[in-house]
């Protein structure tokens, strides 16, 4: 270190591009410094640059302890070089270990991808051959990150991330630990703690995690552990490995475990599977339940269920019908389709059941209404064959078609018994006698009196 003309060699808080310590030199000082032993101080104002590079330091004041290899830079600390600009109101140097501690509204800014960091304080570990070959940084107290990852910096809406503590290797790795957040203006997650990783594009949840979906059409998942699959930082696939639920603006899908696709920041598909909680859909008219299942969403819009294994589909005829007037479908396979229907008066038309079709060892059994008079008792109909298909219109069963093998029985509700009358009735044509005793039963017999 030079100061005030006399040359005093020391390592400074920040790295050049060769990756190896600087030697500072003091540019300005407000107020003579002075030199004790090999320690130096210096005040009212500093400004050094590292000899060679284009490294800037400026503080109030700064302090250098040669017996501990310690520099400490006091108030409005400023440090500026290729690769991070960093603030805050005591920064420490340690060159033993290349390390480097700020404090007291820390502002770290990654000029590699543009990622900034805030908050009380920060560690920052350079990378010094001999020493370690990656960057590490760690900040607690809940510091404040927008995370744009590796890669070039860019203008790109970042991830806002805020935890308790947080650990970051390179420019591609994180981790993070105690009511961790991500936030985007598309995406929220949570969980006790979380782990990226952008050059294995790859991203983790645990702790009580919940990943939603922003938008007109949400989304959301939960499970024991979460799982995220990243391409050029956007979000392609999110998995719930154990416990798994996801649920959309008009279905809910549980399952041991949940794959949902997305593309373009929206929600695509949905799969799910496992064995300890068999995997079941519901919207609010039908629920499929079977081994494994597949949804289309395209942009967050139901459009068609598939269910493989023992697959069983039940459809209500709306959302007060009792239970007695769920109708179902079963077989190895089902398929079930929504498609945009309009009724007389409605404006805006939502996807609504069409169709559900069942393979192999099919089933069903159905409620028929009569249009002209829904309050009449519906006939039902039991059907079996290799495929069976029910088209529905306006959320009522149109017809059921049966093919392989086809049977069933199909049962009339009884209709009104109109020839029974009430026997207590009184018959207006029936003249009655004004005489008639009231009391219909016989007089007692009397003895006949003896002649004799």
């Amino acid at each position: 270190m030079l100061l005030a003309q006399q040359p005093a060699p020391a390592p400074a808080a920040v790295a050049d591009t060769t990756k190896r310590p600087c030697v500072v030199d003091v540019d300005y000082v407000g107020r003579q410094g002075r030199q004790k032993g090999n320690d130096i101080y210096a005040g009212g104002g500093v400004r050094a640059h590292c000899r060679g590079t284009g490294t800037t330091i400026a503080s109030d004041s700064l302090a250098w302890y040669a017996d501990v290899n310690r520099l400490d830079l006091v108030g409005n600390v400023k440090i500026r070089d290729t690769t991070i600009a960093l603030d805050g109101n005591l920064v420490n140097y340690y060159r033993l270990d290349e390390r480097l501690e700020a404090h007291n509204k820390v502002v770290a800014v990654n000029h590699d991808n543009g990622s900034v960091l805030r908050g009380p304080n920060l560690t920052y570990f350079r990378a010094v051959p001999g020493v370690r070959d990656t960057v590490e940084m760690f900040a607690t107290q809940r510091p404040t990150i927008e995370y744009r990852g590796a890669g070039a910096a860019d203008t790109s809406e970042p991830y806002l991330i805020i935890a308790d503590r947080v650990h970051f290797r390179g420019n591609d790795r994180m981790w993070a630990g105690g009511r961790a957040t991500i936030d985007r203006s598309d995406f929220d997650a949570r969980g006790d703690s979380m782990h990226l990783d952008e050059t294995r594009g790859f991203g983790v949840l645990i702790g009580k995690p919940l990943v939603e979906g922003k938008g007109d059409q949400h989304y959301t998942l939960a499970g024991t552990r979460i799982e995220l699959t990243l391409e050029h930082r956007d979000i392609r696939l999110v998995k719930a490995l154990g416990e798994g639920k996801a649920t959309g603006s008009d279905w809910t899908l549980v399952a041991d475990t949940i794959h949902l696709a997305l593309d373009h920041r929206r929600l695509q598909q949905a799969f799910a599977w496992g064995t300890k909680t068999r995997p079941y859909a519901k919207s609010p008219q039908q629920t499929i339940l079977a081994d494994s299942l597949a949804l289309d969403v395209p942009d967050q819009v139901l459009t068609e269920a598939r269910a493989f294994g023992q697959a069983l589909s039940t459809t209500k005829r709306d959302t007060v019908t009792a239970a007695a007037d769920v109708d179902w479908i079963a077989g190895d396979t089902l398929v079930a389709h929504w498609a945009p229907e309009t009724a007389p008066g409605e404006v805006a038309a939502r996807p609504k059941l069409r169709t559900v079709v069942a393979r192999g060892s099919a089933r069903a059994l159905t409620h028929l209404y009569d249009t002209h008079d829904p309050l009449a008792p519906p006939s039902l109909n039991y059907t079996r064959g290799t495929t069976i298909n029910i088209a529905l219109k306006q959320s009522r069963i149109d017809r059921v078609v049966a093919a392989g093998r086809a049977d069933g029985v199909h049962l009339e509700p009884q209709p009104p018994d109109t020839t029974h009358t009430d026997s207590t009735a009184r018959d207006s044509t029936v003249k009655r006698d004004s005489t008639a005793r009231r009391d219909s039963t016989p007089p007692p017999l009397r003895p006949k009196r003896d002649a004799t």
